[in-house]
């Protein structure tokens, strides 16, 4: 019998023919499964926000599947963020990740006065919009720029007071991280869904530079286990399905029953996975149709 896990999977705009061509085989693969949503990415300071529309659309339009784009405010003004989300709106769009996104790499971040500066004020506007269902991120080993763990907590309680439905976590690794941070939240008086977000590993050298970008640990016992498979390619698809089915079940054994799966575009890992943890209802063979 299917387990009773809810899932829902991140894919980033394609830069070129051939990735779209591979995002969307990956939408189709993984519509069956019946996710809860999908959200579409923006990239660094909003670079991408022309193609996360383009595909973000063509999500609601061919397929049945609930999207929930990533909108985020720096680098924009209000007025221009809020046009965004009416544009959503008018195109039946309820679901948004809302984050503020990240600056760019060579400058200082100062936000601009006529924009939302962080993603609680990017929630309580678009709430004050429209009633939208926003997920929020957390981060259960700290933000890089927070400078402290109870500063990074009290943003996530502000955020869900604003009108957040559900926090989404960055990746991790080390279960016990999330666990402790679940509890912090919990005795602070966090209420909504504490969903983790689960990264498979289809690159350990592209792993570790996420993971050194946005603060998540590798434990050096994850690591030892791809290097003894490194030369070879199903070894580590092997190894990568396995750890990741690891870290569902231990979460799974605490009681966490929703999982957002960080799928790079790529359905396999993703599937595999699924398949083994039995995720998934019913096979729905016209879950994307073509128009």
């Amino acid at each position: 019998m299917p387990r009773n896990f809810k899932v829902s999977f991140e894919f980033f705009p394609p830069k070129s023919e051939a990735m779209e061509r591979t995002l969307w085989h990956s939408i189709e693969r993984l519509a069956p499964l019946q996710p809860r949503f999908v959200s579409v990415t923006y990239g660094a300071d909003g670079s991408t926000r022309d193609r996360t529309h383009r595909i973000v659309h063509r999500i609601i339009e061919q397929t049945r599947l609930v999207c929930a784009p990533h909108l985020t405010c720096i680098g924009a003004d209000r007025d221009s963020v809020l046009a965004i989300a009416r544009d959503y709106l008018a195109a039946g769009i309820r679901h948004i990740v809302a984050l503020r996104g990240d600056p760019p790499t060579d400058s200082d971040y100062r936000p601009a006065p006529d924009s939302y500066r962080y993603a609680v004020e990017l929630v309580a506007g678009l709430r004050q919009l429209a009633d939208f269902d926003i997920s929020v991120a957390a981060y259960p080993e700290i933000h890089p720029e927070a400078p402290s763990a109870e500063f990074d907590l009290d943003n996530l309680l502000r955020k869900a007071d604003a009108g957040a439905a559900r926090a989404i976590t960055q990746f991790f690794f080390d279960n016990d991280n999330y666990l402790r941070f679940r509890d912090r939240c919990a005795a602070a008086g966090l209420r909504i869904p504490l969903v983790p977000g689960i990264l498979p590993i289809t690159n350990l050298e592209r792993t570790l530079e996420f993971a050194r970008r946005c603060g998540a640990r590798v434990p050096p016992g994850l690591q030892q286990r791809f290097s003894r498979g490194a030369q070879d390619a199903a070894a580590l698809q092997e190894i990568a399905t396995r750890v990741a089915i690891e870290q569902v079940e231990d979460l799974a054994r605490h009681g966490v029953d929703e999982f957002h799966f960080y799928t790079l575009n790529r359905a396999e890992l993703t599937l595999a996975i699924c398949a083994a943890l039995e995720i998934g209802g019913r096979s729905m063979p016209d879950a994307v149709q073509a128009r």
